[in-house]
């Protein structure tokens, strides 16, 4: 399958994790893609990859928190490639999120340097990319959202709420674009087992985590690049203006879940499936 024959691809946060999935699945159907990271030998470390499976590609280390380096990073794809087809907003400050904390304890530095990457560099890309995409003829954006974005909890204060904006950005995005052609969705990952997450992320988080997934494994980076792949391509044509949850089932359920919903008994993860699999009379 050959989705994206002729497209071009910008996808910031290339380097590693679901943005490197991203942009490997669209140079593997076709695609012509600029890798964007703010660590340059890793978005080069990912061209390498998509070169050694024929595919097309570009690297350029920059932060999309610059609006120059937005405003070259658009125009090194244009030059190269021709255009901008569809994008792929996936950069964030992850790097913060360990010291992005409740409310009272937040230092708002954090929350100034988070906004500025996740918000405002998201934006930066979109209006980068419209005016490209509507010389194309139309186009389509990814914003990578997140389930943190969609419940609160009892930290990454400035990282829910960034998300948070995203969503509505990608909402108002897709209304004011969509008679020029141009499609606009957010992807909200849960439990993604990136390389960072691995690295940061004990043990007893995982299996507090996982505990809360419907599914009985987590979410890898590819299934998060299937679903961006298909929200990019002409199969999803009338999808727009959406938030699409890929999080095994873990806002979909009610709080209690976990511990063993209206049975009132705890289960492990293991013994749920169980539950669920076993005959009802």
């Amino acid at each position: 399958m050959e989705r994206f024959e002729g497209k071009v691809a910008v996808v910031t946060g290339a380097g590693a994790g679901i943005g490197k999935a991203c942009a490997l699945a669209i140079a593997r159907e076709g695609g012509r893609v600029v890798a964007a990271d703010i660590d340059g030998p890793a978005a080069i470390a990912c061209i390498e990859q998509i070169a050694a499976e024929a595919g097309n590609a570009l690297a350029l280390a920059m932060d999309i928190a610059d609006a120059h380096a937005v405003a070259a990073l658009f125009e090194t794809a244009e030059r190269h490639f021709g255009g901008v087809d569809l994008l792929v907003n996936n950069a964030s400050a992850m790097h913060l999120t360990p010291l992005d904390g409740a409310i009272l304890e937040l230092d708002l530095a954090v929350w100034d340097q988070t906004m500025a990457t996740n918000l405002r560099g998201t934006l930066l890309c979109c209006r980068q990319a419209i005016p490209r995409m509507i010389s194309r003829g139309g186009g389509a954006i990814v914003n990578m959202s997140s389930c943190q974005g969609l419940s609160g909890d009892t930290a990454l204060t400035s990282y829910a709420a960034s998300k948070a904006a995203m969503n509505m950005l990608s909402a108002s995005l897709a209304t004011q674009y969509g008679h020029a052609q141009i499609r606009c969705n957010a992807v909200a990952p849960g439990l993604i087992m990136t390389e960072r997450l691995l690295a940061k992320l004990d043990e007893c988080m995982h299996r507090h985590l996982h505990r809360h997934q419907l599914l009985p494994r987590v979410g890898r980076p590819e299934d998060v690049a299937a679903l961006v792949a298909f929200l990019l391509s002409d199969e999803a044509a009338f999808i727009t203006g959406q938030v699409v949850c890929i999080d095994g089932g873990m806002l979909a359920h009610v709080p209690t879940y976990a511990d063993g919903g209206n049975s009132r008994a705890a289960r492990t993860a293991g013994e749920t499936a169980e539950f669920a699999a076993a005959p009802r009379n």
